[in-house]
Formats: C-alpha cells, structure tokens, sequence
C-alpha cells in the first residue's frame, strides 16, 4: 500500500493504490500496460504544488522525479527530462550557456507540470511556459511511445504542450532556449490609483512587469525586469515618472543575475490560490470589482495580496491565454485562514467578464461550463480519445473537468 499523497499547500491529500517512480521510458510503458490489463487509473505527477486534484487517483500515481536532466542542446533547442524541476533545470541550461525566454514566479514544479497546466510568468511579448516547448516526448493511454515536433506529428502539438496529463504520460520535452542573459528587477511600492492610471506605460516600457495589490493597506508593489544588455521592449510609450518625493517610491528591491535565479522567488509561507485569465480589455473593470467585493465583503479574511500579470495570446489549444490579449488576476491566501468563500466569490467576478480559470489553481467549473471557453475543445478531445481510448488517464476529476454529464 502507498503512502498517503499531500500537495504543496496540504489541501490536497489522497492515499493512491501504488507509487511508482520509474527510472526510465520502458518502465513507464510497463506500467501503463499494467494499468490498462488491469483497469487501473494512472495519473503522473510532478512536484505536487498545484492545489487543483489533478492527480488525484486511486490507482497508480507516477512519479517523473528520476525522468530529470537536460539530456540534450544544440544552442536553439534543448531535450530535457519531464520531472526536472524548474530550480534545476535553469541551473542545467545555465551551465551550458543557455536560458528559457520567460519563467513563472515561482520554481517549485517540474517542467512537465508546468507546462501541462498552463503555468506562466509576466510581460506583454510572452507566452505561458508551454509556447516554448517545441517537442513532446510521452507514452500515451494506449501503451504507445510517440513524438511530437513541428514535424513529426505536428498537427498534435498544439494539443500536447499543454495537455492535464489526459494524452499521457510525457517523458521527455524539447524547449525553445537562447543564450543566457542578464536581467535587472526592480521593486517598489504605489498607491493602486497610481499603479492603475500608469499600467499600460509601466507594461509596454518594460519586458516584464506585475504588481500586488495589498487590500489591507490598499497599496501595490510594482515588479519589473529587464534585460541588463539592452532597453525593455521598445515601444513609443515614455516611462511612468514616478514622484521623488512620494514616500513609496523609493525602490525596495533591486536585483541583478539570470533569468532562473531573477525571475522566480523563493517562499516559505505556503498558500491557497485561484487565478483567471481575463482579456485584457475587460481586466480594468473586472478588477475594480474585485477590489470593490474585497473591501466591502472580504476584508477580513483575505489577510495578503492580489497578484496581476499579463500574457501573450497563443494558439494552443486549451490554453487559458487562447486567441487572445490576456491579464490575470490571481487572489493568494495563506493555507491557515479560510479561502473558498472569498474565492467563490471572486470566481463570480472573474465568469462575469470572460475568464478562464488556471488549470492548476483552485476553482469550482466543470466541463460544462469550460467547453464555451475554448474554441479548440472539441478538437482537444477528438485527440484525446485517439490517444487513451480505455480512459485509463481518465480519473474521476479529470472527467469531471473534460466530460460533460
């Protein structure tokens, strides 16, 4: 009997029939075939630092954590192992002189759950982690080994980059890298009233920008970076200035180094969280509601802070930035206050205006309500029939967030 599965913030908690950890491709293959001969659901599982019940299974729970390394470069693309962690592979590609264009905020996951969910950084000109994978390597439902690039099999990549695990088990994945670089962040603190009036400037001047809104104080703190050998992104919007005398504008943060060390940040305090992905237009007046609900409804509980990012449009098919400008709004609370009825309340907010919620992050929809979100559903799940015609990926949540009843 296994042990008992807790995920990163400990709300989720669940004992599955058997851990595995295979050590290589074959052993994924025999346990899949044993999972199919015997009925068995199998889901793989990376760091475990999504709150959504993903993996959640009362059958065979895999492990990718020794599928981990950068197995290959050649200067544009790198292979490297599913289960390698974010952390580890940034120092992996670091030592051979290359970087990934754009992280997350934090490096917890593995590569594989990273991208299977959907998971992104900030900055107008960037994709979430899945628009840089060129290649997917995995053992699919029905026991069979495939590989899918530009051209071998293309016509499945913009299913397979971000996929819930519901194609397969992945093995490997091929990464669109560059030369390492260097970026500057920077950090300070705004009324929100100012933050707001300047964010398209502070957005379209900086390769990377984000901001938290702190409800208690009403106060945000601005995050941008950018790269120390060249301007942001160029565009013909002057930069915000930002008041000498104003006693927030002293920077308080400033940091210098590569991408995988500047980007994501180390957290002790663990949390809660949902976020949707909102298009962009509609972000100013679904965040003055949800400043507006927190303030007269919420306060009390939700102790910590807003996080607002943006993301490039992509053409992949269940991803939450699909076809469109998009900027999220993520609420974070710490795991020991309650959560679900602030974040309920908050998800009416987000429905309202055309959301789609973060496959890794809590929310409450089911297939019925997610189908109108995506254009490419339906295509989605021609694939993923095709590729696990015995559902033995399927679990019981899974179904419920890919079935309608």
């Amino acid at each position: 009997m296994a042990g008992e599965f807790v995920n990163w913030s400990g709300s989720l908690a669940f004992t599955p029939a058997e851990y595995a950890e295979p050590a290589d491709e074959d052993a994924v293959r025999r346990l899949v075939a044993r999972a199919r001969e015997s009925g068995t659901k199998i889901r793989p599982v990376g760091s475990g630092h999504s709150s959504s019940p993903l993996v959640r299974t009362d059958g065979i729970l895999v492990s990718l954590d020794r599928l981990a390394g950068v197995l290959h470069d050649d200067g544009d693309l790198a292979t490297v192992g599913a289960g390698t962690k974010l952390k580890e592979l940034g120092e992996g590609l670091y030592e051979a002189g290359l970087a990934m264009d754009n992280l997350g905020d934090v490096d917890y996951q593995s590569i594989a759950g990273a991208t299977a969910t959907g998971t992104h950084g900030t900055g107008l000109g960037f994709g979430n982690l899945c628009t840089q994978v060129a290649g997917v390597r995995l053992v699919t439902g029905a026991g069979d080994v495939l590989e899918v690039s530009a051209t071998s099999n293309p016509d499945l990549l913009p299913a397979v980059r971000l996929s819930l695990g519901a194609l397969g088990v992945v093995t490997q994945l091929t990464l669109d890298v560059q030369p390492c670089f260097d970026l500057r962040r920077r950090a300070w603190c705004a009324p929100v009233d100012w933050t707001l009036d300047h964010l398209a400037e502070l957005q379209h001047t900086n390769r990377n920008m984000d901001f938290y809104w702190y409800p208690r104080s009403d106060l945000t703190q601005i995050r941008t970076m950018n790269r120390e050998d060249g301007p942001g992104r160029g565009r013909p919007w002057a930069a915000p200035r930002v008041p000498e005398s104003a006693p927030w504008a002293a920077p308080r943060e400033v940091r210098v180094g590569p991408t995988h060390r500047t980007i994501p940040r180390h957290r002790e305090l663990r949390f809660e969280e949902i976020e949707y992905m909102l298009p962009s237009e509609a972000f100013p007046a679904c965040f003055a509601e949800v400043r507006r609900r927190v303030k007269d409804r919420h306060r009390r509980v939700a102790a910590w802070r807003v996080l607002v990012r943006s993301i490039a449009p992509d053409d992949i098919w269940l991803s939450n930035a699909y076809g469109r400008p998009t900027t999220t709004i993520a609420c974070l609370q710490n795991t020991t206050l309650p959560y679900e009825e602030y974040f309920r309340d908050m998800e009416a907010v987000f429905r309202q205006y055309g959301g789609r919620p973060h496959w890794g992050k809590k929310h409450w929809l089911t297939a019925r309500e997610l189908r109108p979100l995506y254009p490419r559903w339906d295509d989605f799940q021609q694939v993923r029939r095709r590729l696990d015609p015995d559902g033995v990926l399927l679990t019981p949540d899974l179904a419920r967030l890919l079935e309608e009843a």
